[in-house]
């Protein structure tokens, strides 16, 4: 017990230190610049031009709005993201808004305002708007607010479930009841019996291609037979809507609450906003709260001087406007609840739990997937809304952002399914993938699943039909003499003379395929400033137009799979400097993502010194898949 609330109140001070950290970062980065720098950066969109203005549940305001100029702004909006909404004319009162992105994609964005009115110069500004990105802390609130209800716990189930999550009490199990899932193996159908047996807490290890988001959402269905409502949460908008998605597939009935990072029908018919909205009474809340809005405009007419009648007439319509306006909310409430009571499944981010909508809920059991990429404070935000905790993830893939070295070094970084994986006795570890040829699995599951994954029958022997075909590929650019370069401001790193030596491996693989087949293709590097580079000059190569070629970074690129997978490993330097590369995790990730074929480009006397990447090599050789650069030079 004593031992827990140390751990708690650790993880608060570390978290006081990341927070002072990212705003020192956001101030560095975003408020030192100048706007121009911004707009060329992502970080402010403007000019914009107004193209739907509106009303969502909770009292929000929403405006959509979309670039006026040609070329596409760069883009560092989320769903999620805090911003700010301006207006560009002159001699406006107030000339600013805050709000959340609900969506964004190429030319469109779409923000919830944090009031519960439109401001005058919203619906009078034509195509004189911007939007910028704030500071984020409702997130670092949100995550004080739980370790602070964690540590204050006693006597509760909230206190039990402290403990036995940090591993101070052991996790308790019901009778084990036979259970067979023809879709799901072996491994996949004890998972699924070990969540449903569960009283306390549940792990489920997946490393990539063994189906973990499968395996939950068949063991969310078989919870949904015994339980009213299951909570189903991700630290992403992304992992949220994939589950979400995965869901109603399975025919559950699934309501998605908060922002969406996919505009798709298949997330937008789940959320509770167009539940509502598309709800038989949603017209009438919808009268009312332009009646309430049209109510306020009216009363702001009256801002210069006034006689005694003007003022009465605005205090009338003010009046109006708030009885309205409470009326609107309290069929909205009334609905909103009608909407949730009937769902099998809600889900959202691990923030998102704390919706207002979701108040004066309690689940029985709360479902956390990829909480490997969640800090600890996190995770905790939802658990304090239920009485059973499952979490599922891979500790060994993409681990949670920390900005502060020192918060990192103390241990902000150990994520509370790091912590379940070492401390409890019965975590699920889910050991068939369906992913990858067994080449390219192999360097991974040593180094770090104890060599325990097996590679299905399905994919053991997947190869592309060409000649020379050897799944796994290192391509030395040894003594070639092509050293990196660094970007402007110094922040990001590329290597051009590198991506012309893909570029060839790449073309020379085309010409192999035979006619009609093309597979997926994917080019990944740790690098922004490489990807940008390799973005830039694919666009412009004539050999490689029509061909499907996705390019990403790492991070971006998780959860995600192709039959091809390039990688750009960017390091070559004369001091053997391997920097990014160090994180062992994210180079896990990027190995694990071709299904067919994984070709590694890099320097080997840069990287080799490296004890991970000195193994690496000595696997290509085994396999008779290290080749040099020099056959490819042209």
């Amino acid at each position: 017990m004593i031992e827990a609330l140390k751990e708690i109140k650790a993880a608060g001070e570390l978290l006081k230190i990341e927070r002072r950290e990212e705003y020192r970062l956001f101030k560095e980065i975003i408020e030192e610049m100048t706007v121009k720098q911004r707009k060329e950066k992502g970080y402010n969109w403007s000019p914009l031009r107004m193209i739907q203005v509106g009303y969502t549940y909770g009292d929000r305001a929403f405006v959509v709005l979309e670039q006026i100029n040609e070329e596409v702004y760069q883009n560092q909006f989320r769903a999620g993201s805090v911003v700010k909404l301006f207006t560009l004319r002159p001699k406006i009162f107030h000339p600013e808004r805050a709000g959340v992105v609900h969506y964004v994609n190429k030319r469109r964005i779409r923000i919830t305002l944090h009031s519960a009115e439109l401001p005058p110069w919203v619906t009078n500004g034509g195509d004189r708007f911007g939007v910028e990105l704030m500071f984020d802390a409702r997130t670092f609130q949100e995550m004080e607010e739980a370790l602070r209800k964690i540590e204050d716990a006693k006597n509760n189930r909230l206190a039990e479930l402290r403990t036995i999550l940090l591993g101070y009490q052991m996790p308790l199990f019901g009778p084990k009841t036979p259970l067979q899932i023809p879709e799901l193996n072996h491994a996949q159908n004890l998972a699924v019996q070990q969540i449903v047996t569960a009283q306390d807490v549940a792990i489920v290890h997946g490393p990539p291609g063994t189906g973990k988001t499968t395996t939950l959402v068949y063991a969310i269905r078989e919870l949904c037979k015994t339980e009213r409502s299951v909570l189903v949460t991700a630290p992403s908008n992304t992992a949220v809507d994939i589950l979400t998605e995965r869901l109603v597939e399975l025919g559950l009935n699934v309501v998605r609450i908060g922002n969406i990072s996919r505009v798709d029908e298949t997330v937008l018919n789940q959320t509770l906003e167009y539940r509502i909205s598309n709800h038989i009474e949603s017209r009438n809340i919808k009268k009312v709260k332009l009646e309430a809005a049209d109510a306020r405009k009216k009363a702001w007419r009256f801002r210069r001087k006034y006689g005694a009648s003007e003022r009465q007439e605005r205090a009338r319509l003010k009046a109006e406007a708030k009885e309205l306006a409470a009326w609107a909310r309290q069929l909205e409430e009334r609905l909103i609840e009608q909407v949730l009571h009937g769902a099998q499944v809600v889900t959202c981010t691990l923030v998102g739990s704390t919706h207002q909508v979701l108040a004066k809920h309690k689940f029985r059991t709360i479902v956390i997937d990829e909480a490997a990429q969640a800090l600890e404070a996190a995770t905790w935000i939802p658990i304090t809304r239920a009485s059973k905790v499952i979490l599922a993830g891979d500790p060994f893939q993409l681990p949670p952002v920390v900005k502060s070295q020192e918060a990192k070094r103390k241990g902000l970084n150990v994520t509370l399914l790091e912590k379940c994986i070492k401390r409890l006795p019965e975590v699920s570890f889910l050991n068939v993938q369906y992913r990858m040829n067994e080449d390219i699995m192999g360097f991974s599951n040593e180094r770090f699943y104890e060599g325990k994954l097996q590679a299905d029958e399905s994919v053991r022997e997947h190869r592309l039909p060409i000649e020379r075909n050897r799944p796994i590929e290192f391509i030395d650019t040894a003594g070639c003499g092509f050293e990196e370069e660094t970007d402007e401001e110094g922040l990001s790193r590329f290597n051009s003379d590198e991506f012309q030596i893909l570029s060839e491996h790449l073309y020379q693989l085309i010409a192999e395929l035979p006619e009609g087949v093309m597979p997926s293709i994917a080019i990944i590097s740790p690098y922004r400033r490489q990807v940008k580079h390799i973005r830039n000059t694919i666009a412009e190569d004539p050999r490689l137009e029509g061909i499907p070629l996705r390019v990403s970074t790492i991070d971006g690129f998780q959860g995600q799979e192709c039959d091809v997978i390039y990688i750009s490993l960017v390091r070559s330097n004369s001091k053997n400097t391997i920097g990014f590369l160090k994180d062992y995790r994210r180079m896990n990730v990027a190995m694990t993502r071709a299904r067919q074929k994984l070709v590694v480009v890099g320097d080997s006397a840069t990287i080799g010194g490296d004890e991970f990447y000195s193994a690496f090599l000595d696997y290509c050789d085994a396999l008779e898949s290290y080749r040099t650069a020099w056959e490819f030079m042209v």
